[in-house]
């Protein structure tokens, strides 16, 4: 392999670059607005759940169970109910999403220390809001019955459970969201613009002339992909800032490991896009290539959004073979928990393969039309 041929190969893939505003946009101002827009549009947080309320009771004992609820910060009361039926057209008009039924002998039952329930009706359209809103109901209940229990007497409780929360103490969902949206972004923007590489040549008819020169396939490919590598450590760094900076998100890891590994996972990536691009020979039909075989699964098999192991088990068979599985895990580790490699060398290893097989098969696919 010559050095200088590598270089003119990539310069020549700059220039190029350079004059096609469509691949610098992809390239440097995409990657942002999806960091941000998903970043914001993506929570796992529930914040003023729209709440009715039903008090048969009418007491000061019920009033403070409804100030419990709302100075949580969890539910907002926006009406109170009158009667039983009305609850339906409540939760079936989307007015509330959970509405918490009192009954009349509260108070009573209270003073009595006789159990003393109260209902959660909630609308379980959105499961996964009803078990959260569910989870928040219940807790503050619980400690409401904990100050009840304990008001006016010296009781020790024999046995109490303090939670630690590490590496996400705050509970922020936007902590576990960022890290894993640089991993899916990436993983989507690298084989895009790749795509476009190989495919490019031959619309322009230039791929005859670079066939017809002495520059050996792997330079070729690595002189393609040395500067969309560059472009995505760029993009890379970027969204960390954004991360740090507007987001919050803590980077309690080694810097220096998260380029490395960035830079295996950008390699297989970028040679996957060589490989569409290559194979294809279209620039349209490489795009959609690229976008269907790397977004899809980024999203949904990477630990992104869904739990892996809440999969069926050939979706989990499945995962192993997508390489953004693995960067979620490393981007996670490395910002959230500050982990090195003697805890991410199994997901290193693994991005060591995919970068050894998107060169390959940039390779293997490259060897028909450059000898």
């Amino acid at each position: 392999m010559s050095l200088p041929r590598l270089w003119a190969v990539a310069r020549k893939e700059i220039v190029q670059l350079r004059r096609d505003a469509r691949s610098l946009y992809l390239a440097f101002i995409l990657p942002l607005i999806l960091l941000v827009l998903f970043a914001y549009a993506i929570t796992y947080d529930i914040r003023n759940i729209e709440m009715a309320v039903l008090d048969h009771s009418l007491t000061s004992e019920s009033r403070s169970l409804v100030d419990a609820f709302e100075s949580s910060g969890y539910f907002t009361v926006v009406t109170h109910l009158t009667r039983y039926d009305e609850a339906d057209a409540v939760l079936g008009g989307g007015h509330a999403r959970l509405v918490l039924v009192i009954g009349p002998s509260f108070a009573l039952d209270l003073a009595a220390r006789r159990r003393t329930p109260v209902q959660l009706l909630l609308d379980g359209a959105d499961a996964n809001s009803a078990t959260i809103a569910q989870n928040y109901a219940e807790a503050i209940v619980a400690g409401y019955s904990a100050d009840i229990l304990l008001e006016g007497r010296q009781l020790q409780i024999p046995a109490a459970a303090e939670s630690r929360v590490w590496f996400n103490e705050t509970l922020e969902s936007r902590n576990m969201i960022v890290p894993g949206l640089v991993a899916v972004i990436m993983s989507i923007i690298a084989a895009m613009l790749t795509a476009l590489t190989i495919a490019r040549e031959w619309e322009r008819g230039t791929m005859e002339q670079l066939a017809a020169t002495p520059v050996h396939r792997l330079e070729v490919v690595l002189g393609k992909l040395v500067p969309y590598a560059g472009i995505g450590l760029f993009d890379v760094a970027l969204a960390a800032t954004v991360a740090v900076v507007l987001f919050g998100v803590p980077l309690r890891g080694n810097l220096l490991l998260l380029v490395l590994l960035t830079l295996l996972f950008l390699i297989g990536a970028l040679g996957l896009g060589i490989f569409i691009s290559a194979a294809v020979k279209s620039q349209l039909l490489a795009t959609q290539v690229a976008l269907m075989s790397t977004f899809l699964p980024a999203l949904l098999l990477s630990g992104f959004i869904f739990s892996i192991a809440t999969m069926p088990f050939v979706l989990r068979a499945i995962s192993y073979i997508v390489p953004a599985r693995y960067y979620v895990t490393v981007t996670r580790g490395i910002f959230l928990k500050g982990v090195g490699v003697d805890v991410l060398w199994a997901d290193a290893t693994a991005m060591v393969i995919f970068a050894a097989a998107g060169l390959s098969l940039a390779m293997g696919v490259f060897k028909k039309e450059i000898a």
